[in-house]
């Protein structure tokens, strides 16, 4: 954890349960009782010399030494602690990624070829935006390429293989305006995070900005809500506006370093929505409290009444809901499921959870869509229909999918991301059925499999070519396979199209 990250973590530190640090004084005034009050107290007959009452008197020169009573304050202290739920964080809703969505802004211009940082500035900067998108697997990812102007290359995506064959066409010949437009890069990256739920990032991978571009980019809006990084890709780092700065280097170090910063900007994001909950940490005082229980069992530590205590703590009676293991001696159930699901194995972590958001959304990503729905139809949340809406449309069940959506929106309004997915939905449902229909007409006209056909009577709009054993590509490097140009070429006619109509 930097230093910064320490920073923001004490500002934000607070307790869920705080009237639990009341037990401190009682803990303290009956340690305070049995260490220098309790026990017996002889006193020597006074004919007796000092000396000699003193080599008689057993313990007196341990006095000082740590007794078993400590530890026992000790550990209930931090136990208290635990109980009162310290907190530093807030959780992530579970129905959106728990990862910061980023939009990288490459610099895209001739002076991203010089050498310097071999191959070239602009071939290594390819080469770890892979290793972020390795880094960052299942996050939403996107691409703007600038120049003298800025262009979006690929959408925000969780498919890394959708931004690779792209990444690789990237040249400062396909730019069609030569300088160094920062700002506008800056605006573009913007508008593809507005749309997004969760706060997202932007990081430019650049090696220099000018004074102008310096201007733009600290007068941006800081109301903006995203944050903003640099990784630097020369020798000479120049000056660069206040903010997360990362330094290229030959090993991961640069990535690891990007990936946090990206990560610290997310969480101190979340931590100003009042709607997210507050992450209980009391783990991390349980766990001391664990260690120093080990010593008891040591001569000199232990306490004849403990192995009552132990007695008693094992005679309580046994929650059904709590997985077997050791694990149950130290998290719950849900804190369990948390630490399978950061592992990515959400099928064990469905299996795991009690709370029913959660376990819905790892049946969700483990592929169990319909047992997803299903969960998430007996919530009775805006984010919960939103929840089932989503596992049914992955499931192709569109027309219940617009149902939940629907649900969701009656339940609020103000429900963005349900309101998007209803008409993504709702144009699904329509080409499905539109195409069947289509196809319905074509085989009542006796039309052959390899046949070609229109999409109207007049025999104009959109040509149809039908071959028999054709399938259609699965995946995005499959598809690029497909196209006859090359990447650079596409994506040099699609800019300077996009540079000849001027800004939408």
């Amino acid at each position: 954890m930097t230093f910064d990250n320490l920073a923001q973590a004490l500002s934000q530190f607070h307790f869920l349960r705080p009237w639990w640090l009341l037990s401190l004084a009682v803990i303290g005034g009956l340690w305070w009782y049995a260490r220098f009050r309790s026990g017996p107290r002889t006193e020597m007959p006074s004919v007796i010399a000092p000396h000699l009452a003193a080599a008689l008197t057993i313990g007196a020169e341990k006095r000082t030494v740590l007794r078993p009573i400590d530890t026992v304050a000790l550990v209930l202290s931090l136990l208290v602690v635990a109980t009162a739920g310290p907190t530093w964080s807030r959780q992530p809703n579970p129905l959106v990624s728990d990862e910061a969505p980023l939009v990288i802004a490459l610099k895209v211009s001739e002076s991203m070829m010089e050498p310097d940082i071999p191959p070239t500035r602009l071939e290594r900067a390819k080469h770890k935006i892979l290793d972020l998108l390795q880094a960052r697997a299942g996050a939403k990812t996107g691409l703007v390429a600038y120049a003298g102007s800025a262009h979006q290359v690929v959408p925000l995506t969780e498919d890394p293989d959708v931004l690779k064959p792209f990444l690789e066409g990237l040249d400062p010949s396909v730019m069609p305006v030569k300088g160094s437009a920062a700002g506008s890069a800056l605006q573009l990256a913007q508008s593809l995070l507005d749309g997004q739920e969760e706060p997202g990032s932007i990081l430019f991978m650049l090696d220099t900005l000018s004074s102008e571009e310096q201007a733009s980019i600290s007068g941006r809006d800081p109301a903006s809500g995203a944050s903003l990084s640099f990784w630097v890709f020369s020798r000479d780092t120049g000056d660069l506006p206040p903010g997360r700065v990362v330094t290229v280097s030959a090993d991961t170090r640069d990535v690891e370093q990007a990936v946090r910063n990206i990560d610290a900007a997310y969480q101190a994001a979340l931590s100003q929505d009042e709607k997210a909950k507050w992450r209980d940490q009391g783990v991390w005082f349980a766990w001391p409290a664990a260690l120093i229980l080990l010593f008891w069992f040591r001569r000199g530590w232990s306490m004849r009444w403990s192995v009552f205590l132990f007695v008693a703590v094992l005679s309580l009676p046994a929650d059904d809901a709590r997985a077997e293991g050791w694990r149950d001696w130290f998290f719950t159930p849900d804190q369990q499921g948390r630490m399978a699901f950061e592992a990515k194995d959400f099928a064990k972590a469905a299996e795991l959870f009690t709370d029913p958001s959660w376990k819905a959304y790892a049946l969700y990503k483990s592929g169990k869509y319909e047992e997803a729905a299903k969960l998430y139809a007996w919530q009775d949340s805006s984010d919960a229909a939103l929840g089932e809406g989503m596992s049914l449309m992955k499931s192709r069940s569109y027309r219940d999918a617009i149902d939940a959506f629907q649900k969701a929106l009656d339940r609020d309004p103000a429900n963005e991301a349900a309101r998007k997915n209803l008409e993504l939905a709702k144009y699904i449902l329509e080409y499905i059925e539109r195409t069947r229909e289509q196809s319905d007409t074509s085989e009542e006209a006796g039309i052959g499999a390899d046949d070609t056909v229109y999409d109207n009577e007049a025999g104009r709009g959109t040509e149809t070519q039908q071959q028999s054993g054709e399938t259609m590509p699965e995946t995005a490097e499959q598809w690029m396979r497909t196209v006859d140009t090359q990447t650079g070429d596409f994506l040099k006619s699609r800019f300077a199209l996009e540079n000849a109509r001027g800004p939408q």
